[in-house]
């Protein structure tokens, strides 16, 4: 007899495509049976029935590569636990490169899967062409072969894992359309349906290409849009076989597979068809769009150059089947931050078979435990704004996402469509500025000189802006230069509690004296880095907060949830109120002086100071700090009144060497320095210990901090087994860009988070994690015979116990000196 239709539950999840089923399954593993999947038609009608499948493990993160090695397990299990088949063979897969850039990319990724324990090898084109037989090989520079990937059955796969939750206690029930989203006081409090209401402790959106739309029922922002996505299947093809590998060839967009004794063959062409414009239809179930080989026609040349065969090869079916993408490329998890209690799991970008399985895993983790339980960064929900969910800005911009699983990975590339976004107040004035982008701000990346195209050619070695770049460090380092940073994140935070809430979150002391600022962590649980800021103390009830350009949304939402409801603070983003110029360099306090009365020198402006002075016409914040290495200020200045200061400074320095500088020569200023940043050496994962940051935390102030046990066990338990380490390659040619594998003793022990041309130095620079179990302390460092893998060429590295660029910061807190003519 069919069961009730249900009023309540602990966990409703909308959406039976294969990840919300894995939710299903990893919850009620995890202990949690009472739990209802609701499906508008059957399980995997939607995006999964027609994803082809593919499971390629390694990523660029190693914990999203950690999900999918997971993913690999689970599937390869799961039809011994549930006594369904999940159609998962463990094929391995190649990727071959047409051109020596793209080998060079294989390379790294070679070395990026040795540095997280994937196995891979570097093969030539004869050896790729022994394990596919039917590839055509003549074009071929070489290519990388993985043999821990594979292939499943979608539709199988979401079946078995709606078995496995079933099997623990779960309700799936089908045919079921959610309606609305119930929500009190800032809380979720269950789903509305055409079959009735049902109450709930937290509601899951895993609604596949009706996520944003679910998203929307309750103001969550949930960046989604569809594209087309196409493949074909072929008939019978001699030489193929079962076991034959996945095949990607990212230099004609395209990847093969086997299927019953033919290929399936699509891709990822450069320019995609966005659909769904209008909304997506709640009834399009196991559906298809119509065929369109003129979009289709370039992946089809390209796979007639691998696959000659295929010319003569019967087309036994064009499969284009809709799939959603989002603004990045990866996909989103976690608990929205404008609705507690409500979770996403969507937006999986082609690439929903391969991370479901991870991916339900610590969407579940993070729902059990209130918290994610390793560093999701790249994946998190909180990395997007509501800005990000405009329509036709998420229109323009899918038509390059879907290209991107196969565009070159070049160094600092960036992405072109749906821009201008975001503009400070001087882009006008960055004149002969090269802009990038970030959390939609466009962001003067480097300067051209007259003459100069002010465009970056991409490469693996020296791109074109290497020089303009070395000009800007020098003026930086020898004389002065001028940063807009207006894309730093600056959050108000007010009341009479503001101070002791503030403490409570942050890892050092911020319960200072008016005027002082302090550089600080926010720290979770496990010790962890949630995030690195600054916090300034405007007055006895008022703080400022200036944190990275992309965590605005993350940083607001965790101040928010570790706020007592009774406290009395209010939190308020005030970004666009303020613009940033971070003035920096020896020539700084003589700049600075010609247009302000404010005493600059050390003892009446210490370094960690911030006040309110005159900066030419403007009355404007001045916080003495750097994030380059040199004496310096940064401006927060009134949005109505930048372009003004911005004058007022280039006018003054203009004798003095003042220079335009962008975020390359910032980023490198800083690694050279060995300052820390967020998402690269500081993550949810590394602590302060491992950071080598303890110093920056307060151990002893009153109250505690969130994250001081963990902290405390981990300072008791001696050396950390993994450590940030600066380091400097001995050859002066080389350009490291991040990523790469460094290798202690001929062994690997880790990777580089940050690296870049240090142009003082005279020689690239890294920031790396490396790790050894027995303890990575000074004599592990000062012992070793370190060499960083780049591109399959290992480059002999000294390690630095202490920052070779001035070690004791003495220019940082330079005092009052003579003047100094240009450099």
């Amino acid at each position: 007899m069919a069961q009730e239709f249900p009023t309540q539950a602990r966990v409703v999840i909308i959406g039976g495509g294969i990840i919300g089923c894995s939710v299903a399954y990893h919850l009620t593993k995890l202990g949690w049976t009472d739990v209802v999947l609701l499906e508008q038609g059957q399980l995997s009608g939607g995006t999964t029935w027609h994803a082809a499948g593919l499971v390629g493990q390694l990523r660029s993160h190693a914990n999203m590569t950690g999900l999918i090695r997971y993913s690999t397990q689970l599937y390869s299990e799961l039809e011994a636990e549930t006594g369904l088949a999940t159609g998962w063979k463990n094929c391995g897969s190649l990727a071959v490169a047409r051109t020596t850039d793209r080998m060079t990319v294989l390379k790294r990724t070679a070395a990026s899967a040795r540095a997280q324990g994937v196995a891979v090898e570097v093969i030539s084109p004869r050896e790729a062409a022994d394990l596919w037989p039917v590839m055509a090989m003549d074009d071929l520079v070489g290519a990388v072969w993985l043999p821990g990937d594979g292939k499943a059955n979608p539709t199988d796969l979401t079946q078995s894992l709606a078995k496995g939750a079933r099997n623990r206690g779960a309700r799936i029930i089908e045919r079921v359309r959610v309606t609305g989203i119930t929500v009190n006081d800032g809380t979720v409090r269950g789903v509305e349906t055409d079959r009735g209401d049902i109450a709930a402790e937290i509601v899951v959106n895993c609604a596949g290409q009706w996520a944003r739309k679910v998203g929307l029922m309750c103001g969550v922002t949930v960046p989604l849009h569809s594209a087309e996505h196409m493949y074909i299947v072929t008939g019978k093809i001699e030489g193929v076989h079962p076991d034959l590998p996945v095949l990607r060839d990212p230099d004609g967009y395209i990847y093969f597979k086997e299927e019953v004794g033919g290929l399936v063959m699509g891709g990822f062409e450069p320019e995609a068809k966005p659909w769904g414009m209008n909304g997506i239809p709640d009834d399009f179930e196991f559906a298809l769009l119509a065929d369109d080989w003129d979009q289709f026609e370039i992946l089809m040349q390209n796979a007639l150059v691998r696959v000659p065969q295929l010319e003569t090869t019967e087309v036994r079916k064009f499969y284009n089947g809709p799939e959603s993408f989002t603004p990045d490329n990866n996909f989103i998890l976690g608990e929205a931050p404008e609705l507690r209690n409500f979770y996403v799991g969507a937006g999986f970008n082609s690439m929903g078979i391969a991370s479901a399985g991870g991916a339900g895993r610590a969407l579940a983790e993070w729902i059990v435990n209130g918290a994610p339980t390793m560093d999701l960064w790249p994946v998190d929900i909180r990395r997007f704004a509501s800005f990000n969910n405009n329509p036709r800005w998420l229109h323009d911009r899918v038509k390059e996402t879907l290209g991107l699983h196969y565009a070159m990975p070049w160094p600092n590339r960036e992405l072109h469509t749906a821009r201008p976004f975001r503009r400070s107040p001087l882009y006008d004035r960055l004149e002969g500025a090269c802009f990038g982008s970030k959390m939609g701000w466009e962001r003067a990346n480097w300067f051209a000189e007259a003459g100069q195209r002010s465009e970056t050619d991409y490469a693996f070695g020296r791109q074109n802006w290497h020089e303009a770049v070395k000009r800007e460090m020098n003026a930086t380092r020898q004389a002065a230069g001028i940063f807009d940073q207006t894309s730093f994140a600056k959050l108000l935070v007010q009341g009479r509690d503001a101070a002791k809430t503030l403490n409570r979150i942050c890892a050092a002391d911020v319960d200072v004296g008016i005027g002082r600022s302090v550089y600080t962590g926010m720290l979770n649980e496990r010790g962890g880095y949630e995030s690195d800021l600054t916090v300034m103390r405007l007055a006895a009830d008022r703080f400022l907060i200036v944190t990275g350009s992309a965590q605005a949304v993350h940083d607001t939402d965790w101040i928010r949830r570790n706020t007592s409801p009774d406290a009395h603070v209010t939190l308020t983003d005030v970004t666009s109120a303020y613009a940033v110029l971070a003035l920096m360099g020896p020539n700084a306090r003589d700049i600075f002086g010609r247009i302000t009365s404010a005493d600059l020198s050390n003892a009446g402006f210490p370094f960690a100071t911030i006040r309110e002075i005159d900066i030419g016409y403007a009355t404007a914040y001045a916080n003495r700090m750097t994030y380059v290495g040199e004496l310096g200020w940064e401006l927060i200045v009134p949005s109505e009144f930048a372009v003004g200061v911005y004058e007022a400074l280039h006018q003054a320095g203009r004798d003095l060497g003042l220079v335009d500088c962008g975020y390359y020569a910032l980023e490198a200023l800083r690694i050279e320095k060995g300052f820390r940043a967020w998402s690269r050496e500081l993550t949810p994962d590394i602590n302060p210990h491992e950071a080598g940051l303890a110093f920056a935390v307060s151990f002893d102030k009153p109250g505690g901090f969130i994250g001081r046990e963990a902290l405390m066990r981990a300072k008791q338990a001696g050396a950390p087994v993994r450590r940030i380490v600066q380091f400097t390659l001995d050859d002066p040619e080389p350009m490291l860009w991040g990523g790469e594998l460094i290798l202690r003793d001929g062994k690997p022990v880790g990777e580089v988070r940050s690296g870049a041309y240090g142009h003082t130095l005279g020689r690239s620079v890294a920031l790396g994690l490396i790790e050894d179990r027995g303890g990575v302390d000074r004599e592990f460092i000062a012992s070793g015979r370190f060499e960083i893998d780049l591109a399959g060429e290992r480059h002999r590295a000294t390690a630095h116990l202490k920052c070779p660029y001035d070690p004791k910061s003495e220019r940082v807190r330079a005092d009052v000196g003579e003047p100094r003519a240009a450099a």
